[in-house]
Parts: structure tokens; C-alpha cells; sequence
């Protein structure tokens, strides 16, 4: 027996109109993968690589920087700080920092170097960034 072109086209439309009714069965349900077997690293192996962020040279005592997604700051002479760069009012990227003062370029709000308010419309302090201050390198902790 042989099939017509026209069955074989219905067969294949039935069989793909299935698959998309069983594929949105689960449409907006959450499925959690079952969790990978962590890797042990070999004896000479570590488990993170850690780029540096900065040196602690290139962050202005009284100032600081904008690396990527962190602020770094130094208030005072060997006292490093970090924060996230995402503006807690809006979620914009502060731009930089001008003498003790993190700018945010979207609504105009702006942040001591400490990570705390200066000026508003944003009502809560920067995110702070754990780091690790090693020699003259900081990197994230």
C-alpha cells in the first residue's frame, strides 16, 4: 500500500500540530534542571580564576573609579571600598566619579564615596562589591 502525498502531508501536519500542544503543556511552569556534579579540581588546579580589578595606584585617595559593573573608591589612604555601578533609583550605570562624588548620568542622583546618598532621586545606598585588597591588587572577594 502505498501513501498519497496528501496523507503524508496530513500525517506530518497532525504529527507536528501534537507536538507543539505537548511542547506548551509546560509553557510558564518552571522545570529545574537536576543539578551537575561539581568538578574537584586537580592538586594544581583552583577553582576561580581572579582578575584583577584594579591597582590600588589607579584608585585616587579622596575618589575613585568605575570598573566595568564596579565603583571602586578610596576614602582615605589605604581604606578601599567597592560597589555595584548599577544606580539603586533606576538601575542606569553611574558614569564616574568626580572628586568624592559617584555621578549617575540618568536622573541626576549621586553618591558619597562611602556608597551612601548625596543628592537624589535615588533613596538607598550603592550595592556594595566584596573585594579583597592583595598587595597592590583588588580583586572581587
Amino acid at each position: 500500500m502505498s501513501l498519497s502525498r496528501r496523507h503524508a502531508l496530513l500525517g506530518t501536519g497532525i504529527t507536528l500540530a501534537a507536538s507543539a500542544v505537548a511542547g506548551c503543556a509546560t509553557y510558564g511552569r518552571s522545570v529545574t534542571p537536576a543539578p551537575a556534579a561539581p568538578e574537584s579540581p586537580g592538586p594544581e588546579e583552583t577553582t576561580e580564576t581572579t582578575a584583577a580589578l584594579a591597582a590600588t595606584a589607579d584608585v585616587p585617595v579622596g575618589s575613585g573609579i568605575v570598573v566595568g559593573d564596579v565603583v571602586l573608591t578610596q576614602p582615605n589612604t589605604g581604606e578601599f571600598k567597592a560597589f555595584s555601578a548599577v544606580c539603586t533609583h533606576a538601575g542606569c550605570t553611574v558614569s564616574e566619579v568626580i572628586g568624592a562624588s559617584i555621578t549617575c548620568p540618568c536622573h541626576g542622583s549621586s553618591f558619597h564615596l562611602d556608597g551612601t546618598v548625596a543628592t537624589g532621586p535615588a533613596k538607598r545606598a550603592l550595592d556594595t562589591t566584596p573585594i579583597t585588597v592583595q598587595g597592590d591588587s583588588i580583586t572581587r572577594a
